[in-house]
């Protein structure tokens, strides 16, 4: 509680006083129109709805399933926010901001999406044909493979284990807050690997084999955070040198982003792998012979 109250004052005093290049800021609510962004999300915003309203049609008013188009409305909207609304904006002045988006990315837009379970609806947003061509070319064996590798809990873990901490190397941070082309590739990144490690535990793994793997995630993404949170002197430099002109010292800005991966970070993949430990223990104890899945939404 100390520690959220002391983020919360600390994110309180900071206020826009001057440009990341010395410019007055004038607003903080600036929204990102970058095409590389802004596309794709409106684009797979717009195939799921078309795709929804088809499958409504077809389905001899039975019931849409409400949850699935819930978690993916949800997971959508934290995207947009991580992404296009001012919150990205934020994010390129202070890292503390950055890191929000991060975990908004990681730990809250991809498992909504991957409980959604939207590749269905989304190729039914699309023409006959397109669907045609997206169902022959993932029954080819080099795409199964690929998926198989990929998508396995070991595999998938060490995916997204390995793009958190490459993209955190401060010289490699540093460069995607300079690079657009660097910047786009980060996120991407984070996102395809969040979701195919969220698919794994969630659809994949036998859920204690899932909550192992959680807690794992939740420990070297916890021991990135505190290394962040502890370091004697900032070592983003680029990423926080815009921190004095928000009412933050360039530590203090790191020392913030550090505790947000460390803590509200943390609580998320243990809370996700409490549950599955929970859910096994529970369904196993049941007899359930498939307890190591959740029921389709």
């Amino acid at each position: 509680m100390r520690t959220l109250t002391t983020i919360v004052l600390l994110l309180m005093s900071a206020s826009p006083m001057a440009a990341h290049d010395g410019d007055a800021h004038g607003s903080a609510l600036v929204w990102t129109f970058d095409p590389w962004i802004v596309v794709p999300i409106a684009v797979a915003g717009g195939l799921y709805a078309a795709g929804s309203f088809r499958l409504s049609q077809r389905s001899n008013n039975r019931r849409f399933p409400i949850r699935s188009a819930g978690a993916f409305w949800v997971g959508w909207i934290m995207l947009a926010a991580a992404l296009i609304s001012p919150l990205h904006y934020l994010g390129e002045h202070l890292f503390t901001f950055h890191m929000v988006e991060h975990e908004l990315v990681m730990a809250v837009s991809a498992p909504l999406f991957v409980l959604a379970r939207p590749i269905g609806v989304l190729l039914w947003g699309q023409p006959r044909s397109i669907r045609r061509l997206v169902r022959n070319a993932v029954k080819t064996a080099l795409v199964g493979k690929a998926w198989d590798a990929l998508s396995t809990g070991p595999g998938a873990t060490l995916l997204h284990g390995f793009a958190i901490w490459i993209w955190h190397v401060p010289a490699l941070f540093d460069a995607a807050v300079s690079d657009i082309t660097l910047h786009r590739l980060q996120h991407l990144s984070f996102f395809v690997t969040a979701v195919l490690f969220w698919w794994a535990m969630v659809w994949r793994s036998d859920r204690g084999f899932a909550s192992c793997h959680l807690f794992l995630t939740m420990l070297h993404t916890s021991v990135l955070g505190a290394l962040i949170a502890l370091a004697p002197r900032a070592i983003y430099m680029v990423q926080t040198r815009a921190a004095d002109d928000w009412g933050l010292t360039p530590l203090e800005d790191q020392q913030l982003a550090g505790i947000l991966m460390w803590m509200p970070g943390g609580i998320i993949y243990a809370g996700a792998a409490l549950t599955m430990l929970a859910l096994w223990i529970v369904n196993s104890g049941k007899g359930d012979l498939d307890a190591s899945r959740f029921p389709s939404p």
